[in-house]
């Protein structure tokens, strides 16, 4: 099983690329990366950007990681993105993710990604400017694609979010956006399964199940985040956390079942700002040697997880 993690642990804490670099291969174990762009901001002025995004590839190659992809953050997040209203505020949204995928490629990366975006309540509930969102999204994506292509890339990963003004956040919506996308974009576009998204129950109700998910979108699936979850909120805990329910070593055999081990998955744990950081250390690395256990099968001698 291919594991890895995303380094949204590491934001406003283990930022020197050296320091969270070392930690992920000497404590965590792992060395399979997904960079975010909360640790380099792609708006940052390019004579600053470059040498910072040199010596991130720089630290990745001196601890044997791979960077496999580069992902938005909760900075990008919060703004509406390719659907915004105003079309300034679209514009916007596609200058930054194409210095997103210049970052991408600086730092080694060969795919980058994340929310598209999501609309207003006013255009979203009115069904003529919905439908020329979603129009606007197809020629942003496209676009889109071209300029990763330009920059080196290989990949585009769009990940689908918990919140129905956003697009896509369901199973045939995705499967609408790959169709209504199909020939073109210039890179392969695929998509990322967040499992505390995907099994958020007061979306998609109390039967929430991955493998619709897995056997739904099968080989457009591009990658996993995992987080621990009580299905009630995006959650983004780790292990252990006695809220928690989300059973990794079940989801590992359903992603089996579906021929989709090769698939790489992220751990995604998001903690408050505020938190201790020796307890942040701690849970992150609990949370790692429960999925290298549960998820990936490792068997692991003589690890303390605290």
């Amino acid at each position: 099983m291919n594991l890895g993690i995303n380094l949204s642990f590491a934001i406003k804490r283990w930022v020197e690329p050296p320091v969270w670099a070392r930690f992920v291969r000497e404590t965590l174990g792992l060395e399979l990366v997904q960079f975010t762009y909360d640790l380099l901001d792609p708006w940052w002025p390019e004579a600053s950007r470059r040498p910072m995004a040199a010596e991130v590839r720089k630290a990745a190659q001196d601890w044997g990681l791979h960077i496999e992809s580069a992902f938005s953050g909760l900075a990008n997040y919060c703004f509406d993105g390719l659907l915004h209203p105003d079309p300034a505020g679209r514009n916007a949204s596609l200058e930054w993710w194409k210095r997103a995928f210049d970052v991408a490629a600086e730092v080694g990366a060969k795919a980058s990604g994340g929310p598209l975006g999501g609309m207003s309540i006013s255009d979203a509930s009115n069904p003529k400017r919905r439908e020329q969102r979603y129009r606007d999204l197809l020629d942003a994506v496209a676009e889109l694609s071209e300029a990763a292509r330009a920059a080196g890339l290989d990949r585009l990963q769009v990940e689908c979010t918990p919140l129905a003004r956003e697009i896509p956040y369901a199973v045939d919506q995705a499967k609408a956006i790959l169709n209504d996308l199909e020939g073109r974009c210039a890179v392969e576009l695929k998509l990322l399964v967040d499992i505390g998204h995907a099994l958020y129950q007061p979306l998609f109700g109390p039967g929430a199940r991955m493998p619709g998910w897995l056997y739904g979108l099968g080989d457009s699936i591009g990658a996993f985040h995992l987080q621990n979850t009580d299905f009630q909120s995006d959650s983004h805990w780790g292990w252990p956390d006695r809220r928690g329910l989300f059973d990794v070593a079940g989801f590992a055999s359903e992603v089996r079942a579906a021929g989709l081990e090769d698939v790489p998955a992220f751990i995604e744990i998001i903690y408050p700002f505020e938190l201790a950081d020796e307890e942040v250390r701690q849970n992150i690395t609990s949370t790692a040697m429960h999925c290298r256990r549960e998820y990936a099968g490792e068997i692991l001698y003589s690890v303390q997880e605290a």
